[in-house]
């Protein structure tokens, strides 16, 4: 997941940074700085990038890789947190 896919799905859902902590467990200033990439030779763990990743696909984001990333909303699930 790249930091375009994060702000683009968070963008389909209506979802704030705090909104994805807590359907994730990712702490709002690694989402914050994941996304602004102001580290950018900070390495973020593979296992935080999935655990974003599967809380954006259980909410109903799909991850598109094929040429150019991207993320496309499927279907907003009933658990995800609402705005």
């Amino acid at each position: 997941m790249t930091p375009e896919q994060c702000r683009a799905a968070r963008a389909l859902l209506r979802w704030t940074v705090q909104d994805l902590h807590k359907a994730s467990g990712v702490a709002a200033h690694t989402i914050s700085t994941f996304e602004a990439r102001s580290a950018p030779d900070r390495k973020f763990r593979t296992a935080t990038l999935t655990t974003l990743q599967l809380a954006f696909e259980r909410a109903g984001i799909e991850f598109l890789g094929d040429g150019a990333p991207g993320v496309r909303l499927h279907a907003v699930s009933a658990s995800a947190p609402r705005r």
